[in-house]
């Protein structure tokens, strides 16, 4: 329902734009977060925008990355910058009522929450 793209490989230091879009349903009124999860670590939430337009990021990627939305094209986008090695992972959007973002971003005890299939991001060193 929900679909991922714009992941690939780049460099140290390169650039990435994710997009989410959904097939079945409007983004226009949901809760949107980017998690990401590596090889051998656990799932780690990136950002998120909810639905009065407050942005949230992780520690990790503060300052560099940006979510963004576009409600005419109801499309959800994680522009990523100055990308590190460390940043390598899969990328899921995920969509719902909103997220806990205290001292990391993660899911609310109460869903349902709707995923994409991931994009994959590598950034070599």
């Amino acid at each position: 329902q929900l679909v991922e793209s714009g992941g690939g490989l780049v460099q140290d230091g390169g650039s990435l734009r994710l997009s989410c879009a959904a097939s079945r349903f409007t983004l226009n009124y949901l809760a949107i977060g980017w998690f990401r999860q590596a090889p051998g670590k656990e799932r780690e939430g990136v950002s998120c925008v909810v639905s009065d337009g407050s942005e949230y990021y992780s520690e990790s990627v503060k300052g560099r990355f940006t979510i963004s939305r576009d409600n005419g094209k109801d499309t959800v986008y994680l522009q990523m910058n100055s990308l590190k090695p460390e940043d390598t992972g899969v990328y899921y959007c995920v969509a719902g009522r909103g997220f806990s973002v205290g001292s990391d971003i993660s899911l609310m005890a109460a869903g349902p929450y709707y995923w994409g299939q991931g994009t994959q991001v590598t950034v070599s060193s």
